[in-house]
Formats: structure tokens, C-alpha cells, sequence
């Protein structure tokens, strides 16, 4: 992001309120740059990546300018949704994240029951190179499994043919790692709805535990909690395409 913004215009976009009430922030001496305060709401900011360090908010620092990218470690109950019933994704950031404009938005998604690496951004451009299909990000999950590997599954999805009920073309083929009889890794790089539950189901499996570990490149951080989030700087964005 570059050029410069008026102030009441940025802030009302990052989700601190209305124009009005950001008019009224500035008035009160609440934010301040270079620890001076910025006393008019129409003053122009230039929008340098050094900003969220230098402008602070009611004695905070800014949040990340749109262009924002972060990671998050999805626990299991939780929806990737902005309008479904229960307990949302976006509930486990700053409530004023929910009010930003471009909007934050899941990378693709993971079911309600599924745990792991989920990434968001507000960057349109960077959200379909993840999903595009022509850069086949690959994902990788570990399943845990109702009933033991029979032995032939790695070659089945390896193979590219194998058929999920209800469609007519075959997925493209995936990479099997068995861990113990009942877990395995599975690397896929498509993005099919229910895709490894029913991968597992079309040769006779039910996976009772799923949890998405790495996504391209990307692995999901050892000391990020189930219900945590990390701002993503540019080598975590590089990773996902090595």
C-alpha cells in the first residue's frame, strides 16, 4: 500500500469507528504520530510500512495497514463464516478487525470440525494466488482414522483417478504418508469440499480427528495455540510458494 489517506478516512477503513467518531478521537488528542497529536481528522497521512509503528490510537499502536496477512491456529467448534450461528473464525481477533474495509476473509476454508493452519488477509490479489488452482499450493493434514490403513490407499489417491460420489471428474493425485495404522498425512492440492473426509470414506475409512498442518511451504508454528493468531511477514508469505 502506498500514496497518502485522509485520516478519518484510514481509520474509519481500519475499523476504529465511524468518520464522526474518528473526528472526535482527533479532537480529543487520542492519536498522536512521532508522539505528536493529530489534532485534524482531514489531515493526510502517507501510508509508509513504518506507520503502525509511528501512529498510535487512544495510546496504542495502529493496527497493520490494509494489505494485512495473518495465520491462525483453528481449533476445532469453530466456523469459517462471517454469518453462520455459533462461534466464528473472526471472533478470535480484535472485534474491531471484524469492521475493516477491504474486509479480512478466510484463505479458503476449514470445516467446523477440522483444526490447524487457516490464513486471512485483506489482500484479494494474494488470497486467489494461494487458491488459484494453477499454483497447486499443496496442503497437508493429519487424519486420524476410525479403522486401520488396509495398505493399498497411498496408491489409490496417488494415481489420479480415483472418483468422489457425486462428481465427474477424478481428483488430482495425492500424497499418502501412513504414520500408525490409524493416522496418516495427506497431502493434497485441491481445494474440494469435505475433500480428505471423503477421500478416506470412497475407500472405506471415516476420519474421526483432521488437523491441517502446513499450507505450501508454511508450517504451522509449534508455539501458536489453538485459538492464537501471528501477523505474517514476507518470509512466512514466500514459504507458502517454495
Amino acid at each position: 500500500m502506498s500514496g497518502s489517506v485522509r485520516l478519518d478516512k484510514l481509520l474509519a477503513n481500519m475499523g476504529y469507528g465511524s468518520r464522526r467518531e474518528v473526528q472526535a478521537l482527533a479532537r480529543a488528542g487520542a492519536i498522536t504520530l512521532d508522539g505528536a497529536p493529530v489534532p485534524k481528522a482531514d489531515t493526510r497521512i502517507a501510508l509508509t510500512p513504518d506507520l503502525p509503528a509511528r501512529m498510535q490510537v487512544d495510546g496504542r499502536p495502529l493496527d497493520p495497514l490494509p494489505g494485512m496477512a495473518l495465520m491462525l491456529h483453528k481449533p476445532t467448534g469453530v466456523t469459517c463464516s462471517h454469518k453462520e450461528t455459533g462461534e466464528l473464525v473472526y471472533s478470535l481477533l480484535p472485534s474491531r478487525w471484524r469492521m475493516r474495509e477491504p474486509p479480512l476473509s478466510t484463505v479458503g476454508r476449514l470445516d467446523k470440525e477440522t483444526s490447524g493452519l487457516l490464513l486471512l488477509t485483506d489482500d484479494g490479489d494474494l488470497l486467489h494466488r494461494i487458491i488459484s488452482p494453477r499454483r497447486h499450493v499443496a496442503k497437508r493434514y493429519v487424519a486420524t482414522l476410525a479403522r486401520p490403513l488396509r495398505g493399498d490407499e497411498g496408491a489409490i489417491f496417488a494415481a489420479g483417478e480415483l472418483m468422489l460420489e457425486g462428481e465427474d471428474k477424478p481428483l488430482a493425485p495425492a500424497v499418502l504418508e501412513p504414520l500408525s495404522p490409524t493416522l496418516a498425512r495427506l497431502t493434497i492440492t485441491e481445494g474440494r469440499y469435505h475433500q480428505v473426509r471423503r477421500m478416506f470414506a470412497a475407500v472405506g475409512n471415516h476420519v474421526e480427528a483432521l488437523h491441517r498442518d502446513r499450507i505450501g511451504g508454511l508450517d504451522l508454528p509449534a508455539d501458536l495455540a489453538p485459538g492464537r493468531y501471528r501477523l505474517m511477514g514476507a518470509e512466512d508469505l514466500a514459504a507458502i510458494f517454495a
